[in-house]
């Protein structure tokens, strides 16, 4: 038998209520996000925008949302919102990339229910920013601010794209301040998922997120 080919896999339920798509070309291979929540249904990230996707997502309800992590997840933000009539999310920073289009800003944070809220997570772009949804034991959904190591844990990566190094530090730091081991069990990132070796996300993430020495991050150098 062949292998399937990521356009042609369906989306995989990862938690409660929620689901990833597979890696996305469009965006450099990552890795966007559903969250189904009684009629107020939240993509997080585009996923590909082909006939499986969107048949997938109408048949749980559509899209009321569609929340950009960061500029690199636009890819086919229009045809999104064209098709599903969601509205788009995005920190104020990076809303010029989506000209004529119905877009939503925030500066640097948003409560989108009472238990979902978007964060302004400066670092690896101007505005990039994660989503933070309370069930499940506290779930945060990354983007490319915290993508996990080669042993599966969460830390930040430098690279040659890197807007600024000491501020995506900063907003690891703000995470760590801001959640608890009681409300930050999960993380879902955008990128480098093959880490997890078939888990759906990062588990025990507030506990791994204490143990990274920041200092010595904040030292290291960008990765081709």
């Amino acid at each position: 038998m062949k292998p399937q080919s990521s356009a042609s896999k369906q989306p995989r339920q990862v938690l409660e209520n929620t689901f990833a798509f597979a890696p996305n070309r469009d965006t450099l291979g990552a890795t966007a996000y559903f969250i189904v929540e009684n009629e107020s249904n939240i993509l997080v990230d585009c996923p590909a925008w082909n006939e499986i996707n969107q048949t997938f997502l109408d048949s749980r309800g559509g899209v009321r949302l569609l929340f950009l992590t960061h500029r690199g997840a636009i890819a086919k933000a229009r045809e999104i919102q064209e098709s599903t009539g969601c509205d788009i999310l995005i920190q104020e920073q990076e809303a010029y990339l989506l000209p004529q289009l119905r877009v939503t800003v925030f500066e640097r944070e948003l409560a989108l229910s009472d238990r979902i809220k978007v964060l302004w997570t400066p670092g690896h772009s101007p505005g990039s920013s994660c989503l933070y949804d309370g069930a499940s034991g506290g779930v945060l959904f990354s983007g490319r601010h915290l993508l996990p190591s080669r042993a599966g844990a969460p830390v930040p990566q430098r690279t040659a794209k890197t807007f600024h190094w000491p501020r995506q530090i900063n907003s690891v730091q703000s995470i760590i301040d801001r959640f608890s081991p009681s409300t930050l069990q999960y993380i879902c990132p955008a990128a480098n998922t093959g880490y997890l070796r078939g888990q759906g996300s990062i588990d025990r993430a507030f506990e791994q997120l204490t143990n990274l020495n920041l200092t010595v991050c904040l030292e290291s150098k960008p990765e081709p």
